[in-house]
């Protein structure tokens, strides 16, 4: 990777999935610090575009390029798993065991030995904790138990336990109840971007977490893939 190399470039993109009509990236660009929300994107259209961009899925047309490295050339599993260490994903789709504490959940992407937990692991498991949001008498209790707005900072601690330099966030608030809980959760990825210094792209349709985040926020117009600026009149009724 140069210097000039953006974190994430996805250009002419076209994939053909499970959807009427495909979906078409015309161009995206992220670069060190950049902060922007994605709107216009259905659950599977997030899910398809959080795959192309991690490489888990190739695009029919068009180049999608991670640290200036086509995402086509990678050729191994091993290859793969690495180009991976960029990214910190924030999904409901990860999995959480239920009956394991929250500690025991947050400490997994950091080791297996999670019983017992050493000292050091526990001192990470609660700085994380605390970097999320997630109140400490949480951390003992079955992560089933969790709020829908905690479980979703679990997943959140636990994408910045691998020390990503993106954040990729898919509908992180789709099923929160409340504006003040997503209100609080679009500060909670602006503070933490701000002070680790990361990119983040969250597809979201929620107006109220955008706002929080100020992210720069782009439309998908389906048909050409075009990802524009809101209009002042958007902006103004919002």
């Amino acid at each position: 990777m140069t210097n000039a190399s953006p974190l994430v470039e996805i250009v002419g993109v076209t994939k053909h999935y499970p959807a009427e009509t495909p979906l078409r990236i015309e161009r995206l660009v992220l670069s060190a610090g950049d902060a922007l929300v994605l709107e216009g994107f259905d659950v599977g259209a997030a899910e398809l575009l959080i795959h192309l961009v991690t490489g888990a899925a190739v695009a029919d047309e068009g180049h999608v390029r991670i640290a200036g490295r086509d995402t086509r050339e990678i050729a191994t599993d091993t290859e793969w798993l690495q180009s991976l260490d960029l990214f910190g994903l924030v999904t409901d789709r990860a999995v959480l065991i239920g009956s394991l504490t929250v500690g025991s959940n947050l400490a997994l992407p950091l080791t297996l030995a999670i019983d017992p937990m050493t000292a050091e692991t526990r001192a990470r498991v609660d700085a994380l904790a605390a970097e999320a949001g997630l109140p400490p008498a949480a951390l003992d209790a079955p992560a089933n138990q969790l709020s829908t707005p905690d479980r979703m900072r679990l997943h959140l601690a636990r994408a910045l336990a691998v020390g990503p330099q993106v954040l990729l966030l898919e509908h992180p608030t789709a099923a929160f109840d409340g504006a003040d809980a997503r209100a609080a959760f679009g500060a909670t990825i602006r503070r933490i971007a701000a002070a680790r210094g990361l990119a983040w792209i969250a597809l979201s349709n929620d107006d109220v977490f955008a706002r929080a985040t100020a992210g720069r926020r782009r439309a998908l117009q389906g048909a050409t893939g075009r990802l524009a600026a809101r209009s002042f009149w958007q902006r103004w009724l919002s």
